[in-house]
């Protein structure tokens, strides 16, 4: 009977002495086992690796490298990059439309013209005034030395000349006045008066755009005043024209911030051969704030969050190491980790709950994501 109790004994002493061992790294208290008979592994033969039966098992991701994009989003409008109203300066009766609704026409083009039938007459007679006075000045200069005539009628005759050009010059601009031209390349938009109509100064003609390039003009915060240049990249989306993505280019940005918003404004040009973006139309827009070519990215399901601190379960030399991570952009099922992770970790995706720091682990899964 006491031969078997003090093998009882010695059998429990040497359970509570193994468990003491196996579990003394995860504890932190060092185990005497040497009293157990069990020697502890040399640093020159490393850790020695936890029983299967102590592992947790979880599912693994690598920590992946991939380009990220921070952008943020506005809503915008596009503008033409010249646009004005056509108008005349001067009353007068619609002779002549010389354009098409719609038309593209170039700087010059005569697009209407008004009655000028009484200043022609007037430029005629002005221009024979100044003939007149061109041919006394003429004969009185090529004279014989015996009959030159007074300097002071020379000088007189010179200014009769300069004055009959200048009555000249004032007709044919009034003329020019009631032939109304393109200022600049463009198309034209609707008409909106008829021949024969009797037209005051300022009265609207048509329109004219040009939108072989366009302005799209769109708000930003504040806080991102710093992180935006002349050069940084816009993409933008209409309705009007499904998935297609027009991209364009930050050309200036205002001066000052709007007190009652906190914005600036800031304006971007697009390239419009197409003519498809329109002034007036609204632009759902994504100004690239900054591209990052080697960020580090982990699953979202591999954050294990604290109130406003996040963590993640990096696992290292077959234990997991509760790491604090500081978070970057969120993108579709990842998020970037700025700091607390290394490119060649892995961490835990599944599994989370039943893990605590330091406790070896086993990874019965590696997930794997796409590259792109």
């Amino acid at each position: 009977m006491r031969a078997w109790l003090q093998l009882g004994i010695v059998a429990v002493l040497g359970g509570a002495g193994y468990l003491w061992h196996t579990q003394a790294d995860a504890w932190g208290v060092p185990a005497p086992l040497s009293l157990l008979g069990l020697e502890r592994p040399t640093a020159a033969e490393g850790p020695r690796a936890a029983p299967a039966a102590q592992q947790v098992a979880v599912v693994a991701a690598p920590v992946r490298q991939a380009p990220v994009v921070e952008r943020m989003e506005s809503v915008g409008t596009v503008r033409a990059r010249e646009a004005v109203t056509i108008t005349t300066k001067v009353a007068g009766m619609v002779t002549a439309i010389r354009f098409e609704e719609g038309q593209h026409v170039r700087a010059g083009d005569v697009l209407m013209e008004l009655d000028s039938e009484a200043l022609a007459a007037e430029l005629y007679q002005a221009r024979a005034s100044l003939d007149n006075a061109q041919s006394q000045l003429a004969r009185a200069r090529a004279l014989p030395a015996g009959q030159a005539v007074a300097r002071a009628r020379v000088d007189e005759l010179e200014t009769l000349a300069r004055a009959a050009d200048g009555r000249l010059r004032q007709i044919q601009a009034r003329i020019d006045e009631l032939r109304l031209t393109a200022p600049f390349d463009g198309r034209v938009g609707l008409r909106q008066v008829s021949v024969g109509a009797l037209i005051q100064p300022g009265t609207a003609v048509t329109s004219l755009d040009d939108i072989s390039r366009v302005r799209v003009e769109f708000s930003i915060p504040e806080v991102h005043v710093a992180r935006v240049r002349p050069g940084s990249l816009v993409s933008a989306r209409s309705a009007a024209h499904g998935s297609r993505v027009f991209e364009g280019r930050v050309t200036v940005m205002d001066t000052r911030i709007d007190t009652a918003t906190r914005t600036m404004r800031v304006v971007s040009e697009f390239d419009n051969s197409d003519e498809a973006l329109r002034p007036g139309l609204f632009l759902n827009v994504q100004l690239t704030l900054e591209t990052r070519p080697t960020a580090l990215l982990v699953p979202e399901e591999a954050l294990d969050s604290l109130g406003e601190r996040s963590f993640v379960y990096a696992i290292r030399d077959g234990r997991a190491r509760r790491v604090e991570v500081q978070l970057g952009l969120r993108l579709a099922g990842e998020v970037e980790i700025r700091q607390g992770v290394r490119p060649d970790d892995q961490v835990v995706v599944r599994g989370l709950q039943r893990l605590r720091p330091d406790v070896p682990v086993r990874v019965t899964e590696t997930m794997t994501r796409p590259t792109s």
